[in-house]
């Protein structure tokens, strides 16, 4: 059952944005999929309450205590949303239950910085018997903007591969408000985006990737 962790200590990169629209797709695509939230914001629990009943159903996490996962019967798919700031204990615990974290960041150099030190501080666990597949989603991308172009010079130094890049648009925040996502509404609204997401699906669906 892959465990995917959506994570950057950095706040406000869009790591809830990202965490729902995965869960979304992925059920739409016919798996049973389970979607949690570490952060003490809730994000990604509240706008699954907004989820309409008649969409593809998403499976809120059940835990008990610190990080014990107990999924659902049937669960296929879990994706963990996380806080910023998160470090330490929690992280570790974090990364023994993922198969893949995708490291959500945007194209500023508060951004790029803190998302470079947490690479480093996620690689330096990659001697353990088990480390998560990572990746990096570009989020909020204007094109033709100089901070662009400085994201995509200091791509290469991360050394963790680029799945994609996520245009900045406000489908995302009217969509999240009703809790649903690129897959719930018709195609032609959102057809840039969906283009978009195409390698990132591709990608979380590779059981080797």
């Amino acid at each position: 059952m892959p465990v995917i962790l959506v994570a950057n200590p950095k706040g406000g990169v869009g790591k809830s944005t990202l965490a729902t629209n995965i869960a979304g797709g992925l059920a739409w695509r016919g798996h049973q999929v389970m979607l949690g939230d570490v952060d003490k914001q809730q994000s990604s629990r509240r706008w699954l309450a907004q989820r309409p009943a008649q969409l593809p159903w998403i499976q809120g996490w059940d835990f008990e205590g610190d990080l014990t996962v107990k999924p659902p019967k049937g669960v296929t798919h879990v994706v963990i949303d996380t806080p910023a700031g998160l470090d330490g204990k929690k992280l570790k615990a974090l990364c023994k239950l993922a198969d893949k974290i995708i490291i959500p960041l945007q194209p500023s150099m508060f951004d790029i910085q803190a998302s470079f030190d947490f690479v480093r501080q996620l690689q330096e666990q990659e001697h353990k018997k088990h480390f998560p597949t990572l990746g990096l989603v570009g989020m909020r991308v204007k094109e033709g903007t100089l901070s662009l172009d400085q994201l995509q010079q200091f791509l290469p130094r991360m050394n963790v591969p680029l799945i994609g890049f996520l245009r900045d648009t406000q489908n995302y925040v009217q969509l999240a408000a009703r809790g649903l996502t690129l897959w719930d509404v018709a195609p032609s609204r959102v057809e840039r985006d969906l283009q978009q997401w195409s390698p990132l699906m591709t990608w979380l669906e590779q059981r080797d990737a």
